[in-house]
């Protein structure tokens, strides 16, 4: 199907933003300008300047044109499982993964309410995403033993849904979540760049496998204004 021309425009617009080629502070070529380049109706133009605005991008100044804004906030699926490296890819920022522990531990006590059994033993695992040079995603993963017998520090950096699929030959299926806003930790004061921040979004959630076994679960911690939690609704009548 053919896309929207407002919606391609929108992309290459984000796109020269994203790659510096309009700094902060900067303005956007004039609609008119924008007209002439795009081949595109001045509604057209309006539609992807519109989208823009609404993810952050840019600011409409009356009788100024559209101001670029400085870090437009990451939209973070709510629905559908996308690993940290995928993300980042998508976004196109400098990213970079830290593992800060790597353990093979039994059940802890607040994991054992209707989520693991009391004999199971897990990998613990607590990585800090950083994304532009700030470390700005904590994230505690879970992985039964069980389902992932093996796994070292350097697949935790790279990609631990790529090894867990392409290495172990696992299907991940589906996912429950459960998101929250709460107050930073001490946790997240040290390993975090918060600037200040007192509240975190948290998303919880249980990741289960073809077969709908759970195999993992994680929190992760997000300060709260770099992302923009997302999800596509459809009404059923």
């Amino acid at each position: 199907m053919k896309r929207n021309k407002f919606k391609l425009i929108y992309e290459h617009l984000k796109n020269d933003i994203q790659q510096g080629f309009y700094q902060k502070n900067d303005y956007l070529p004039s609609e008119h300008e924008l007209v002439e380049s795009f081949q595109a109706s001045r509604e057209t133009i309006r539609k992807a300047l519109k989208l823009l605005s609404e993810h952050g991008y840019i600011q409409k100044i009356q009788g100024k044109g559209s101001l670029v804004l400085n870090n437009p906030k990451i939209q973070f699926p709510v629905t559908g499982l996308v690993s940290f490296k995928e993300l980042a890819k998508s976004i196109g920022n400098k990213s970079k993964t830290e593992v800060i522990s790597l353990h093979d531990k039994p059940i802890i006590e607040p994991l054992l309410d209707g989520v693991f059994n009391q004999n199971d033993r897990v990998w613990e695992i607590i990585r800090v995403r950083q994304i532009d040079g700030e470390n700005i995603i904590l994230d505690k993963d879970f992985l039964l033993k069980s389902h992932v017998p093996t796994i070292t520090k350097e697949q935790c950096e790279h990609s631990i849904y790529q090894y867990v699929e392409n290495e172990l030959g696992l299907a991940i299926s589906f996912a429950k979540k459960e998101i929250t806003v709460e107050d930073v930790t001490e946790e997240d004061k040290n390993l975090l760049d918060l600037e200040g921040f007192s509240n975190i979004v948290v998303v919880r959630s249980l990741v289960y496998l073809e077969d709908a076994s759970l195999f993992q679960y994680t929190e992760s911690r997000h300060r709260t204004d770099k992302f923009r939690f997302v999800d596509f609704a459809r009404r059923i009548k």
